[in-house]
């Protein structure tokens, strides 16, 4: 979640390197702290949900390091094609600590370090797993952005290094939602990424999300650690000894796009609606629009499908966008710039009014969430159907 260029990248890859071959038979003194670092909301997309890293420090062996799960190279010549296809490489990188707050600094984004409550036996257990992981052959891993990522990756080194005698409390949930819920607080409604995501991703992220699975998010594994314990000789302590806050900017407020999804389906809206207002009252068919809505909805179709049985994506199948972005439209938009349309496209139109609403009915009973953005869409295409429909039968 942590914007890096390729200089950068090639830099901390040979670091990497080096600060192996030095701490290959270090242990941590008792002066030794490990603690989990929470930065908050960045300007870019993968940016928004804040980022989770975990930082070693000890002064008599002058380590002060930062373990990185969040590392990837979208300037690879597969980054996208892999990317679409659900094999998301990322990586674990290590690097001073400087550097990671010298990047918050300059992006205005507040810092907080949790110290963690360990034993020296645990804290070395902790630095010797992240030392693995982060050697070259193992430092890439598949992500996933809800199950699999750089907040998710602390929470469970946390989990391996204490085992039983860790407790994590649920209380720092106050209310049940579900995961589509809780990145849609991330990042605002009314934005192109919030549309992308929610029209590409299935209902999985519909359903109540457990306690563990809020701590995708970079604020809930900070506020998980807040109120989780530990047992030391019988004792319940706190997980965490001591909290600071390192770089104290205001968090960034998610905004609206200048030119944003809403204001361009509305105006198509109007623009629709007036045109087939027009067709209705003069006889006539605007082939272009019917072209032009059919097209896009049925590309939009394929890609979904493309997603839900073709790709690695664990949140993309049952999708129900698959309704109103009908991949079938694809070929039906060629039919509706023909001199003369089939009849029976004003059957298939009866369809598609019916899909929209039981699009409706998913929605209004939550069984899958769209985006609100939509509804001028939504209208628009009910309205062209019933059009469509009532024309091609006469």
């Amino acid at each position: 979640m942590i914007k890096k260029n390729t200089t950068l990248f090639f830099l901390l890859f040979c670091a990497n390197l080096l600060f192996s071959q030095i701490q290959e038979t270090l242990k941590l003194s008792t002066y030794s702290q490990i603690s989990i670092i929470t930065s908050g909301p960045g300007e870019a997309l993968y940016e928004k949900f804040g980022h989770t890293a975990i930082r070693v420090k000890d002064p008599v062996l002058q380590l002060d390091l930062i373990y990185n799960y969040g590392i990837f190279d979208f300037s690879g010549p597969s980054f996208y094609a892999d990317f679409t296809k659900g094999y998301m490489k990322y990586k674990l990188a290590k690097y001073p600590f400087y550097l990671a707050l010298k990047s918050a600094q300059q992006d205005k984004r507040w810092v907080k370090e949790q110290v963690l409550n360990l034993t020296q036996t645990q804290k070395n257990i902790f630095f010797t797993i992240l030392e693995i992981n982060a050697s070259p052959k193992n430092a890439s891993y598949l992500y996933d952005p809800y199950f699999n990522n750089c907040a998710t990756k602390p929470r469970d080194i946390i989990k391996q290094v204490i085992g039983n005698n860790l407790i994590f409390n649920n209380n720092f949930v106050s209310k049940n939602t579900s995961l589509r819920a809780l990145m849609n607080h991330e990042i605002h409604t009314n934005t192109w990424g919030s549309l992308g995501i929610n029209v590409a991703l299935g209902n999985r992220l519909d359903k109540t999300a457990t306690p563990s699975e809020y701590l995708y998010l970079p604020d809930y594994v900070y506020e998980a650690l807040n109120v989780a314990k530990i047992l030391k000789d019988g004792k319940e302590e706190n997980l965490v000894s001591k909290t600071s806050v390192l770089l104290n900017f205001d968090e960034k407020e998610s905004k609206s796009d200048a030119i944003s999804p809403f204001v361009i389906f509305f105006i198509l809206l109007i623009t629709g609606l007036i045109i087939t207002y027009k067709d209705y009252k003069n006889a006539t068919r605007s082939k272009w629009l019917d072209f032009a809505l059919f097209f896009t909805t049925g590309i939009l179709g394929v890609l979904i499908v493309y997603l839900w049985f073709f790709t690695n994506h664990s949140t993309a199948p049952n999708n129900f966008n698959f309704l109103w972005a009908f991949a079938p439209n694809l070929i039906v938009a060629f039919f509706l710039i023909q001199k003369k349309s089939p009849k029976w496209i004003a059957k298939y139109c009866m369809l598609l009014l019916a899909f929209l609403v039981i699009v409706s009915i998913i929605w209004i009973t939550k069984i899958q969430l769209l985006s609100i953005t939509l509804l001028p869409l939504f209208i628009l295409l009910a309205a062209r159907y019933w059009f469509l429909q009532k024309t091609l039968n006469s």
